[in-house]
Parts: structure tokens; C-alpha cells; sequence
């Protein structure tokens, strides 16, 4: 089976964030075979239709990423009872994307008792067409938790649960190939 290249979008800017440590632990606890790759969200200028088709160099980059990769995981704090404005922002900037539609994704949520932003989250995924994948998403108790990148691959209640979570969208993403391989030799 061919390597798999996801896109990891983290929605939170905070140089400590636990939604880009959770992103960061599962690129070490991935599977044989998995790339996982950072987008840059942080550079993407605030949307506006009247750019839309101009050449923006973050935009690029990102709708670049996206079409280079076998499915997207995001994990994106709540802010307000929402989803982060940048990762509002970023979604913004691809739903005009020809690559985005039928897109897997897996959904990460660092505070479990935050379910808004998931909610939105999904609710905006659904609307962009988007192949969420729910046997895929993963709520690690992160918030308060005090903990580093390493600290969340060496404790086993966490690494775990990543650990299945891209087990199961890798899982989805190779069925899916197989899928599409027998279409074509129809």
C-alpha cells in the first residue's frame, strides 16, 4: 500500500497550544507508512470573497497541502462557545477548493467537555462536503493536564486513544483506496 500523507491543521496560535502538542504527539505515535504534515494557518490574511482566484502565497500553500494529502485532521480549541477564528478563517479559504469535497477528516478535541467548537466544527465540515470520519475522532483530556508533547505519547490512557484514532482513519483512507482501485478496473 502506498504511504499515506495527512494534513494536520492545529486551531489554536498559542505557541503552547495543546491542540498543536496533541497534532504533534500523534505525528510521533502514527502509524509505519503515515506522513502527518503541519498546515499554516497563522499566515492565511482574513478572508475576503474579493480575493478569491488572486495569488496569495499562504492561500497557496494550504489549498497546496490540501491536495497533496490522503485525508486532513484538525484539533481546534472552543473559544466563546465556537470554533477558533482561525480555523473559521482557514475553512473560509478552502470551501471554494475543488479538492476539499469528499475530503476525510479526523477530529481531535483536547478539552471534552468542550463540544461547541466540535459541534460547529462538524456542522461546517458536513456543509463542505466533507467525509468525516466519527470512528476516527479522538477527545484526550488535555486542559489542566500540565503536560508537553512527550508527556502525552508516554502516558497510555492518551497515546492510546491517538494511537486508534489514526488507526482508524488510516484504516478508512486504505479501504477507501481499495474501493477506488476495483471501480477502475471496471
Amino acid at each position: 500500500m502506498k504511504r499515506l500523507k495527512l494534513l494536520a491543521l492545529s486551531g489554536s496560535l498559542r505557541q503552547h497550544s495543546l491542540n498543536t502538542m496533541a497534532l504533534a504527539a500523534l505525528v510521533m505515535l502514527a502509524p509505519d507508512g503515515v506522513d502527518i504534515v503541519f498546515g499554516d494557518i497563522a499566515s492565511l490574511p482574513l478572508f475576503n470573497p474579493d480575493l478569491e482566484g488572486h495569488w496569495l502565497p499562504a492561500v497557496e500553500k494550504l489549498s497546496s497541502s490540501l491536495q497533496q494529502s490522503d485525508g486532513l485532521i484538525i484539533a481546534s480549541p472552543e473559544y466563546a462557545h465556537g470554533m477558533s477564528g482561525p480555523m473559521k478563517n482557514a475553512l473560509d479559504w478552502l470551501v471554494g477548493s475543488i479538492d476539499f469535497p469528499a475530503m476525510p477528516v479526523m477530529l481531535i478535541n483536547t478539552s471534552p467537555r468542550a463540544s461547541h467548537a466540535q459541534d460547529a466544527l462538524k456542522e461546517i465540515l458536513t456543509t463542505m462536503s466533507a467525509d468525516l470520519i466519527p470512528t476516527s475522532f479522538v477527545s484526550v483530556p488535555l486542559l489542566g493536564a500540565n503536560i508537553d508533547v512527550e508527556g502525552i505519547v508516554a502516558t497510555p490512557q492518551l497515546a492510546a486513544a491517538l494511537k486508534q484514532g489514526v488507526a482508524n482513519f488510516c484504516q478508512h483512507l486504505e479501504n477507501k483506496a481499495a474501493i477506488e482501485n476495483n471501480a477502475l478496473r471496471f
